[in-house]
């Protein structure tokens, strides 16, 4: 699962990569080059917001990908954030970075660093940008507005010196490439490292590709940035602790995918849909490695009818989609819960109803998978909270699904399924559960005891008294035949009911993050974690007495809540859906009905992004101020020399800093 770091090549590979060509040819500066210039000693930082803005066909996503695999490789914290656009023809994009050496919860903000590919890049862009923070602008299609004192102005004709490096075929193509050699530049990345990510991507593709692609990296990383910029920076160094995991880096639906893989799950079906596809993808890859199968079926009904197939063969299988998806899967599900049938359905959420928002994020699919289904029919669901839960939380819905014998859901978002964050990495020995079905003979089995709870048996499991169980939809008695009976359907319905009752008393309590008691209780689920953990810390460092704690486990909800909530005055819950007829948004509804708490509060919001920290403190606390203890040192800058006609005709390499 780690990335290969295999064949790291050296500066002199990279040099001979370009040496065709006169601008790329120039040697890649070393990084402990001696410099006369005292101000281009790198700057010591902690992290960076680092935000690309351009069009999804200028492969800032993969440019980005770069910088945060970088991060995971070099042991930094990282967490990323990206749109895309919903049409086929492609449109405005951005793809945004943070990484650095402490604790990375959310994304950022405020961009530190923006690289403005074009005018709408700017103009759209540039209030997210913080004061005092770097604007690196393509001159050759970007005009900012240079009398805003607010920024530092960085102007390089990126667009002909990528068709300069690379030929005049190249047009468009590689930009993104050439603004990550600059990246490199600027922030004192490994070059080494970067290099070899950049082959590792083109891996098996044509020579040519990869020879062009380290030719636009070097041609960026040679261009003399210390003529318009007076400032390189350097992160801190962390010394990794001796038998310390090594990192990995991953969006969270590969982590989910490789979780389901480690779950035991060897046999899946799905029908392909944003953002759920990939998941998808990842699984018709590496199950086959497994010996196992995941197959693209013709719908969606098709799809969850061959996951219950295999679920039924003994096998504990998935399927999944996106919340339209999900809707036309219903009727199955429900039979699965009926059945009592072990299954796991993954809704990786998009803003909605119907087609709706399909590339934008929204935790609008709650009340679906708790309640999306025809008659009472019972179904645990679990919310991933981060990228590296995404891993973890298959393996706990296995768990459960198997114990259980009931359908399980997984809930991620288009937050979670295309950010990239680092964290260790899982200890698979000790993690890798066992797929094959038990097997074991038994003497006399009811498939569904009523004062027990059931436990699916594969199809070829020998009863040893000669009475096998049925299976069916139909409301059915302890060995499984279907019944009318007024007084079995009752006994039954509450004994599918109960089990999420017994589950609920095993489930542990969410870990409070800040104080145990005090005036404000925030209440987080899925992809909000960080940035409402991130809330809590700088309401605190502001005076306030506040706290968080974030729902993995939605339904059934663990017992105990109650406790938490009677430390606060206020709780306030945080999702991404609307509030509702009466005011509420999906899970403070349920909290409020579940715990009948008149002091339970709703923030929402419906605007397909995620959570701003400050978007969460404004809306929870109306009116107050809270400020960021950030230092900050001199006023914000305008190079003389970053003029376009001043940048173009600067060809001279300057050597970096002494760090």
């Amino acid at each position: 699962m780690a990335d290969s770091t295999d064949l790291i090549p050296d500066n002199t590979q990279l040099q001979s990569a370009t040496a065709s060509n006169s601008a790329a040819a120039a040697p890649v500066p070393s990084a402990n080059a001696a410099s006369d210039r005292a101000d281009l000693r790198p700057e010591s930082i902690d992290d960076a917001v680092i935000r690309l803005a351009g069009n999804s066909q200028d492969g800032i996503q993969s440019a980005g990908a770069f910088l945060a695999r970088l991060a995971g490789r070099s042991d930094q914290d990282v967490m990323t954030y990206m749109t895309i656009p919903a049409t086929i023809s492609g449109g405005p994009s951005i793809f945004q970075v943070r990484m650095g050496t402490g604790e990375v919860l959310s994304a950022g903000d405020e961009a530190d660093f923006l690289v403005a590919f074009y005018q709408h890049s700017y103009q759209d862009h540039i209030d997210f940008l913080k004061e005092g923070g770097v604007l690196l602008y393509d001159s050759d299609n970007v005009e900012p507005n240079l009398d805003d004192k607010r920024f530092v102005y960085v102007g390089v004709p990126i667009t002909g010196l990528t068709v300069e490096a690379l030929g005049g075929t190249a047009k468009d193509k590689g930009k993104n490439i050439f603004v990550l050699g600059l990246i490199a530049k600027i922030f004192h990345l490994d070059v080494e490292k970067l290099a070899t990510l950049i082959k590792e991507k083109f891996a098996g593709k044509d020579e040519s590709i990869v020879n062009t692609a380290i030719m636009a990296f070097t041609a960026g990383y040679a261009y003399p940035v210390g003529n318009v910029l007076t400032k390189q920076y350097q992160f801190h160094k962390l010394e990794k602790k001796p038998g310390a995991p090594d990192q990995i880096t991953m969006d969270g639906n590969t982590a989910l995918a490789y979780g389901l893989i480690a779950a035991g799950v060897r046999y899946g079906a799905g029908y392909p849909i944003t953002p759920w596809s990939s998941v998808m993808e990842v699984l018709r890859g590496q199950l086959p490695k497994y010996g196992g199968i995941f197959v693209q079926a013709e719908d969606e009904l098709g799809a969850v009818s061959l996951a219950l197939g295999f679920s039924f063969s003994g096998y504990l299988a998935v399927t999944g989609s996106a919340g339209p998806g999900i809707s036309l899967k219903t009727e199955a599900i429900g039979w699965a819960s009926m059945a009592e049938m072990p299954l796991l359905i993954v809704n990786v959420q998009r803003g909605g109803p119907s087609t709706g928002l399909p590339t934008n994020v929204e935790q609008s699919d709650l009340h679906q998978a708790i309640y999306g289904g025809h008659g009472d029919s019972p179904r645990v669901v679990l919310a991933a909270s981060t990228v590296e839960d995404c891993f973890y939380i298959a393996l706990e819905a296995a768990r459960i699904a198997r114990k259980y014998s009931t359908p399980v859901f997984i809930l991620s978002d288009t937050s979670l399924a295309t950010r990239i964050e680092a964290f260790d990495e899982p200890d698979l020995p000790k993690l890798m559960q066992d797929p094959k079905p038990n097997l074991t003979p038994r003497q006399t089995f009811k498939p569904y005891p009523i004062d027990q709870i059931t436990q699916h048996v594969a199809p070829g499991t020998r009863i040893l008294d000669g009475k096998y169980p049925l299976l069916s939809g139909l409301e059915h008695d302890e060995h499984g035949h279907p019944t009318g009976s007024p007084k079995l359907h009752m006994v039954m319905t509450a004994k599918r009911r109960n089990k999420l009752r017994k589950l609920a008393e095993e489930l542990p309590l969410p870990e409070i993050y800040g104080d145990k008691e005090g005036d404000t209780l925030l209440v987080g689920w899925g992809s909000t974690y960080g940035p409402i953990h991130d809330a809590v810390k700088l309401a605190r460092e502001n005076g306030e007495k506040i706290a968080a704690i974030h729902l993995r486990h939605i339904h059934p909800l663990p017992n105990g809540l109650e406790k938490i909530f009677g430390n606060f005055k206020r709780i306030v819950v945080v999702e991404m859906n609307d509030q509702g007829v009466y005011g509420y948004g999906q899970l403070a509804t349920i909290l409020r009905a579940r715990f009948c708490e008149p002091k339970i509060e709703s923030v929402t919001k419906t605007d397909g992004l995620t959570y701003r920290v400050k978007e969460i403190l404004e809306n929870v606390f109306k009116g107050r101020a809270f400020a960021r203890n950030i230092p900050r040192t001199g006023a914000a800058t305008v190079h003389a020399s970053t003029s376009p006609e001043t940048v173009k005709s600067t060809r001279e390499v300057v050597p970096q800093g002494v760090g």
